[in-house]
């Protein structure tokens, strides 16, 4: 199918790049994995050695020296093949442009090349049970102490924690004055430090990429872990959380792809009474509206990564994108399953198993609601909800 967006030559090339390793493993790859609790290891080390998960970081870091869009591609051609990877929106997209951003050169030089070549993994860990959205919040502390840090709290909802080296975690400032908004800082902190469990969550989620409550009893770290200044992680943090908006998006983007191709082939397929049914406008124009909601997300997608990758401030663009693709994407889905009928529920035709995932999206990285809220706010200048 065409699309509204159009890619420059590099830009064609690198998504047929993406395209060629995806069509190797496919959604059935995917789903199995996910479905035996196993990770996606092979494909992430093609992904890592072709350049692909590191392309937006620097090139004297391992990195391919391109942008936020480039990345933004490989995220969402992955998913238009029915891969849509969580992993890849933290941990080269969030972790590693925070790491880039504000690491120091000792921390860049050793986690950077990594990320880059996919033989590392880092999760981030914001999250909180009493501090979703709200940042400021956070109720895990750190107290610095002659030694370095010490730790302790708990995390929620952290994507890949088992699957990664460490994370990357927000905590407040242990010392700060009671009552008002505690200085925030940043912290590498190594998953098998002494003091730090994993605890999985069932959830429905087909996916390889598992969630975690993370407990932090006491957990001592070197005054090396820290990222950047202390007390200046509310501002550092924000160099990843738009780059997390925006790769959400493309995955939600890329799924609505998916969603559409699968029931625009079944759709011109399946016959009744000697008729495709994709002839019907019951079918034709639902799925029409569908795709054209996908393209519109997707030029709003683009549109913040270029903006991010300027240097302008990407927060707008990257909320709107990251609202209307999760829309966009899990309309086209549903539309996708209702075209299959009954077949639409059946595993083979691998539609279903999707549904949480792309639902998954209109809650997190951040709230339809707190999207609304940003926009109400920041760009119409509503007094503030909150």
């Amino acid at each position: 199918m065409t699309g509204l967006v159009i890619d420059n030559d590099e830009h064609r090339l690198l998504r047929e790049s993406v395209a060629k390793i995806a069509a190797k493993y496919g959604h059935e790859y995917y789903a199995e994995r996910a479905r035996r609790g196993e990770h996606i290891g092979e494909l992430w080390q093609e992904l890592g050695e072709a350049g692909l998960l590191g392309v937006h970081l620097p090139e004297e870091h391992g990195g391919g020296g391109a942008g936020l869009t480039e990345l933004t591609i490989v995220v969402e051609e992955l998913a238009a093949h029915g891969i849509p990877l969580l992993i890849a929106v933290i941990s080269p997209a969030i972790c590693g442009s925070i790491l880039a951003a504000h690491g120091s050169a000792e921390m860049k030089a050793e986690w950077l090349p990594g990320i880059a070549d996919g033989s590392r993994k880092m999760a981030f860990a914001l999250t909180e049970p009493d501090a979703g959205s709200n940042s400021h919040n956070v109720a895990t502390i750190a107290r610095e102490d002659t030694d370095g840090w010490v730790i302790s709290g708990g995390k929620y909802y952290i994507s890949a924690a088992d699957e990664s080296e460490a994370l990357l975690l927000v905590a407040r400032d242990g010392e700060g004055a009671p009552g008002g908004r505690k200085p925030l800082s940043l912290f590498v902190v190594p998953i098998d430090s002494p003091g730090l469990t994993l605890q999985r969550i069932d959830t429905e989620l087909t996916s390889p990429d598992r969630q975690f409550t993370v407990f932090l009893d006491e957990v001592r770290v070197g005054p090396e872990a820290l990222i950047g200044e202390a007390g200046k992680g509310l501002r550092q943090v924000f160099a990843g959380l738009n780059p997390e908006r925006i790769l959400a998006a493309a995955l939600c983007t890329g799924v609505g792809r998916y969603a559409v191709a699968k029931a625009r082939d079944y759709a011109c397929q399946r016959q009744v009474w000697s008729t495709p049914i994709g002839a019907h406008q019951g079918i034709a124009h639902p799925l029409a509206e569908s795709h054209i909601a996908v393209e519109l997300a997707r030029l709003a997608t683009m549109r913040a990564a270029e903006l991010f990758d300027s240097g302008r401030n990407a927060a707008e663009a990257a909320n709107i994108a990251k609202y209307s693709a999760a829309e966009a994407g899990l309309k086209a889905l549903d539309q996708a399953i209702q075209t299959h009928g009954g077949n639409g529920l059946a595993r083979e035709y691998g539609l279903a198993d999707l549904w949480f995932v792309i639902r998954l999206m209109r809650t997190a990285p951040v709230s339809r609601e707190m999207v609304l809220n940003f926009v109400a706010q920041h760009s119409l200048g509503l007094p503030n909800s909150y």
